[in-house]
């Protein structure tokens, strides 16, 4: 694994909502390591996205573009199997 990213990706993570944190922090703490290189791709590339557009996505109140729906529907995934507090 590469430390470097992953320390990128966990700076990137924190966004400005609470609620996106919420989605993000542990997904990219636990899942990003083990992800596939075109999954870590896209997760770079969600992370240059508006913080409400990642919001309403990851909530299903909105669909992402075709390119980021395998990331997006990683982190929802990750998100219902986790327990939650």
């Amino acid at each position: 694994m590469n430390d470097t990213d992953h320390n990128r990706m966990r700076w990137a993570s924190r966004r400005g909502l609470l609620e996106l944190d919420l989605f993000l922090a542990d997904f990219v703490a636990y899942q990003y390591p083990s992800l596939d290189a075109e999954l870590k791709s896209l997760y770079r590339e969600l992370m240059t996205s508006a913080d409400q557009d990642m919001f309403e996505w990851l909530m299903g109140r909105a669909e992402p573009d075709e390119s980021l729906a395998p990331i997006v529907s990683a982190i929802q995934a990750y998100k219902r199997q986790s327990p939650q507090p």
